[in-house]
This record gives structure tokens, C-alpha cells and sequence, in this order.
């Protein structure tokens, strides 16, 4: 019976001792987040429930204080900051990309793109696929008089921040009349919520073209075109390239870093880091310490540990570099203003 007894406890004692932390936001991140929760889930018997909502949903989340933490592919603008009940901390977690899909019926090659045709076919400008600027960058492929039917994302997303940065980046007309956001007023096309369902509307439309995550592209086989790098050069997001981008510039103190349109010979140019928001002081609503500490842990275990499991889902893994500037940051959380 003493034995039993022990037993008993030591499973009560255990549970009791398990974590469960919440998080919601970017779509784009949250295959790699549901891979690496449940890896953690059974490294540490500690729980996460992320739901896959949205950039902008998620930060508002955190904003309302409903989650733990969110994942968003770009950070809290300055304008919105100063809004939120407490300081936000930001740390990157992961690499990823943006592609283009397309469905044009009849042509079998990889299509090429640059930033200002793309810049203009959502602008409305470019409404055919046989247009001169797309038959310029693809010689000798035979482009059907095609309407182009354009198909963006109806929430609010990252993936769509990551795209419209971009966009801004390559063409001053679009940063002018458009620019850049996790929603925007676009100027044509169809709105579909998720990725998912841009993806729906290029599979069911001839002459869709959409934006998606590399990672979404690649496990559903999804076919998507190359785009025309700063050095001139036509790239298909890879792993690789992807990483090219990241290492062209410097993870600053903040942990926030654009690497959209960067320089490099095989840089993919809509490629991004993909980040984690918390408050920095712990102690707000009924928070305890004890779940404090287990978001600090969780967090740690994702730029480090973590990072095994990105590239098997398409994701490139953080460099050092952004691995030390991420656990700097999280060294700085507080409980009630004191480190913990």
C-alpha cells in the first residue's frame, strides 16, 4: 500500500507541475509550431495550444492579453506599440519565404518574375498573362491572352506584410498608393481567407496568380514561379536561398530585421524572419511566476533546441547569430520588475 501511495503522489506531484501556455497568430509559422509543441509537449511534459489565426488576430491577442504569446511574420508597427498595456519583446524564430503560385493553363515552365511585374499586376496594370513585361522575362514560352485573376489574402496576415514590404520595396507607386501591412486596401483582385484559400482560388481559377508560404507550396506540391533578385538574378525560394538573404544583413539589438529584397547573388528576395511577441514584466491580470518561467523555458527551447525540426518542414533555421540576440532578449524578462 505505501508503494501505491508513492506512486500516487508522484503522479499528482507531476502533474501539478506541467505548464500550459497559449499563443495564436501567423498562419505562416504554424506547421513548424505545431511540430515543435508537440516535440517539447514530450521533452518536458509541458503543454501549448497555438491557434493559427492570423498575424494581425494574433497581435491583438497579445494585445488583450488572452495569450501567453503570438507568432506574427512582421513586427508590432511603431504606430500600434505604444497602444499595447505593457512593453513588447520580439524575437525571431524561425526563417521562411513567400512564393508565387500561378495557374495558366497550358504552360508547363517555371515562370520568371521581377518585383515591378508583380508590383503592377496587382496594381491592376499587367491584366494579361501574354503582356509584353511577363513575355520579356520568359523568351520563348508561349503565354495565352489570359486575363490575370488575382488572389490575396481577406485577413489579416503576415504573409501578407512580408509580400506588400516587398512590393513597396520594388516599386514606388506601390508604396505610394498601397504600402505596407498585414491588411491593406488592395487594388484589385479576389480576398481569400488563409492560405488555404488563396491557394483554393489559384487551383480553381486559369489565370489566378497568389501568394503563399514556401513551406505550404512544398507540402502540397504546389508549383511557383522564380523572382528576380537585387543582383539580377531569377531564384526559386529554396532552403538556401533563403538563408543567402538572411546572412546579407545584421540581426540588430531589437531582434527585427527586414530581409525582404536583399542584396546577394543567390538571395530569394521575398524571404523573411517570422517572430515571437510577449510582454516583457510577466506580472499582469492572475499570471503567476511559475507560468512566467514556463513561457521564459518554452521560449528558449524554440531558438535553440527547436531549431532542429525547421528544415524538415521547409523552414530555414535561425543563424547563431539570431539564436544569441533572441536569448539575450528573453534575458530580460521580469516578474513584477525583477529578472526571474
Amino acid at each position: 500500500m505505501k508503494k501505491l501511495f508513492s506512486l500516487g503522489a508522484a503522479l499528482v506531484i507531476s502533474a501539478a507541475s506541467a505548464a500550459s501556455l497559449t499563443g495564436s497568430g501567423s498562419s505562416f509559422v504554424y506547421p513548424l509550431f505545431t511540430k515543435m509543441f508537440s516535440e517539447y509537449a514530450k521533452a518536458t511534459n509541458d503543454t501549448v495550444n497555438y491557434q493559427s489565426v492570423g498575424s494581425g488576430a494574433g497581435q491583438k491577442q497579445l494585445k488583450d492579453r488572452i495569450v501567453d504569446f503570438a507568432g506574427t511574420d512582421v513586427p508590432v508597427p511603431d504606430a500600434d506599440i505604444a497602444s499595447y498595456p505593457g512593453k513588447v519583446l520580439t524575437i525571431p524564430d524561425a526563417l521562411g519565404a513567400v512564393v508565387i503560385s500561378y495557374n495558366v493553363p497550358g504552360v508547363d515552365t517555371t515562370l520568371k518574375f521581377s518585383g515591378p511585374v508583380l508590383a503592377n499586376i496587382y496594381l491592376g496594370k499587367t491584366r494579361l498573362w501574354n503582356d509584353p513585361a511577363i513575355a520579356k522575362l520568359n523568351p520563348g514560352v508561349k503565354l495565352p491572352a489570359l486575363p490575370i485573376t488575382v488572389a490575396h489574402r481577406s485577413d489579416g496576415s503576415g504573409t501578407t506584410g512580408v509580400f506588400t514590404e516587398y512590393l513597396s520595396k520594388v516599386s514606388s507607386e506601390w508604396k505610394s498608393k498601397v504600402g505596407s501591412a498585414t491588411s491593406v486596401e488592395w487594388p484589385t483582385g479576389i480576398g481569400a481567407k488563409g492560405t488555404d484559400g488563396v491557394s483554393g482560388v489559384v487551383k480553381s481559377t486559369p489565370g489566378a496568380i497568389g501568394y503563399i508560404e514556401l513551406t505550404y507550396a512544398l507540402n502540397n506540391k504546389i508549383d511557383y514561379g522564380t523572382v528576380q533578385n537585387r543582383a539580377g538574378n531569377f531564384v526559386k525560394a529554396t532552403i538556401a536561398g533563403v538563408q543567402a538573404a538572411a546572412a546579407s544583413v545584421v540581426m540588430p539589438t531589437s531582434g527585427i530585421v527586414s530581409i525582404t529584397n536583399a542584396t546577394g547573388a543567390n538571395s530569394y528576395p521575398i524571404s523573411t524572419y517570422t517572430y515571437a511577441i510577449f510582454y516583457q514584466d510577466q506580472k499582469y491580470g492572475n499570471r503567476t511566476q511559475a507560468q512566467a518561467a514556463a513561457l521564459k523555458k518554452m521560449l528558449n527551447w524554440v531558438v535553440t533546441t527547436g531549431q532542429t525540426y525547421n528544415e524538415g518542414l521547409y523552414y530555414a533555421p535561425l543563424p547563431a547569430s539570431a539564436q544569441t540576440r533572441a536569448r539575450a532578449i528573453i534575458s530580460t524578462m521580469t516578474y513584477g520588475g525583477a529578472k526571474f
